[in-house]
């Protein structure tokens, strides 16, 4: 039988899960347009800065995940911390030349100083939107589902980055991206609308029924990183690892992806071109939790990286319009349809009252380990990249095709944990 959720639940799922995604779409795919535009960055500019976030997202979730499960509360952490994630987001408005210049007369150039807040504010906001969003709202989400509805709930929750890209691509069609005041308002209206969700989530979250662990704070932290966890539960550590070659893929192109659309395919108007992919995509992704229902994560999560690869294969060979879109369309789909998989199959083997101390395993495998490896093959990929000059006389890098090819190889690395996770469950099934 299938355990009905609340109507509160759905629409605290998809509040809180749409406007932290947009949030961090805003961070993962246009803080790196913010410092290629505003401070002529280079590939490992942003893989830095990518880098250092993944770090700061990793080690926040572990401490913050293990804290919330010896309290025995995640709606304290979800809406604080949404509240602090909105206040750092308006932090950056004051990333703007002018500014710095004069709040920083006499030290080095505003490019340069503005990259280097800028990663450091970008860890800041990380640590914020990690404890609400990572290591809080996805135990809240763990706890407040089970093995019966678990796909449907992740099915929602992992179509909203496609959303969310749809959100924030719709609403910066309406500014110039290469003026600072755009970018002003954009942390804003960014900014205040997660704070608006923070405060709302004081009448909407429900916490779930769970004890505060009786076990002390340190030993939740290093709990899942012992070796007796992961011979207690083979087959999640394999998930994990599986998880984290995906991500790794995923993160060699992504940082580069609307660079690639805008300078390199010289696309200007992508986000009208890409607006009906990331539609059908999220349609897909919502319908694709309900496969891994009824046929399990082999037959789900196969189809969806058939479907990702797909997609690389004709970014890589295609620079027209209806070509992308196609490509674009598979990339997506497979991506957040994978997503979807992984998730709910990462939170069946979770162990029950342990959700919290295992959001940080499942953040290394899904932010720090591809956050640092996949943008740094990004970025030697692209070390040769061609450039061009701006119009201040300045240089900037055009990201290339290399980036799908080489996310096409990591595919084929997956298989490897994919093939000894397949093999060990079926073993143990056996048993």
């Amino acid at each position: 039988m299938k355990t009905k959720l609340s109507r509160r639940f759905w629409a605290a799922l998809t509040v809180f899960s749409l406007v932290g995604q947009v949030a961090w779409v805003v961070e993962n795919m246009y803080f790196n347009v913010f410092i290629y535009n505003m401070f002529n960055a280079s590939p490992s500019d942003i893989s830095l800065m990518v880098g250092a976030s993944a770090v700061s997202a990793a080690l926040t979730t572990v401490f913050i995940g293990a804290l919330s499960d010896k309290i025995g509360k995640r709606k304290l952490f979800i809406c604080g911390g949404y509240i602090l994630w909105g206040i750092s987001i308006f932090s950056f408005v004051l990333l703007r030349s002018d500014i710095l210049g004069k709040l920083f007369p006499m030290t080095v150039s505003a490019a340069t100083l503005g990259i280097t807040l800028t990663v450091i504010l970008d860890c800041v906001m990380t640590f914020f939107g990690s404890s609400a969003n990572d290591a809080a709202f996805n135990a809240w989400l763990t706890d407040s589902t089970d093995s019966s509805n678990r796909g449907s709930a992740e099915g929602i929750n992992a179509m909203m980055p496609l959303v969310a890209i749809l959100v924030v691509f719709g609403g910066f069609m309406f500014f110039d991206l290469t003026y600072a005041s755009s970018w002003t308002l954009i942390f804003s209206i960014i900014g205040a609308i997660v704070i608006l969700v923070g405060v709302l989530g004081i009448f909407l979250i429900d916490d779930p029924d769970i004890k505060p662990t009786e076990t002390g704070y340190f030993h939740n932290i290093v709990y899942g990183f012992r070796p007796r966890s992961i011979k207690s539960d083979p087959l999640l550590y394999i998930l994990l690892a599986a998880f984290s070659v995906f991500n790794i893929s995923i993160q060699i192109f992504m940082p580069y992806l609307i660079i690639y659309y805008e300078k390199t395919l010289a696309m200007s108007d992508y986000v009208l071109i890409m607006a009906p992919a990331i539609i059908i995509a999220s349609v897909v992704t919502a319908f694709w939790g309900r496969v891994y229902d009824k046929k399990g994560f082999g037959f789900s999560l196969a189809v969806s990286l058939i479907a990702l690869s797909a997609g690389y294969i004709v970014l890589y060979l295609t620079r027209t319009t209806a070509p992308v879109f196609i490509g674009s369309l598979l990339m997506m789909s497979g991506y957040l349809s994978s997503m979807a998989v992984f998730g709910a199959a990462i939170r069946d083997y979770t162990p029950s009252g342990k959700s919290g101390m295992f959001q940080g395993l499942r953040i290394f495998s899904q932010v720090l380990i591809p956050g640092v490896i996949g943008p740094a093959i990004g970025a030697a990929v692209l070390k040769n990249a061609e450039s061009i000059v701006n119009s201040d006389g300045t240089t900037s890098f055009l990201p290339n095709a290399n980036i799908f090819i080489s996310a096409l190889a990591v595919i084929f690395v997956l298989m490897i944990p994919l093939a000894l996770f397949y093999f060990k469950s079926k073993k143990a099934s056996n048993n």
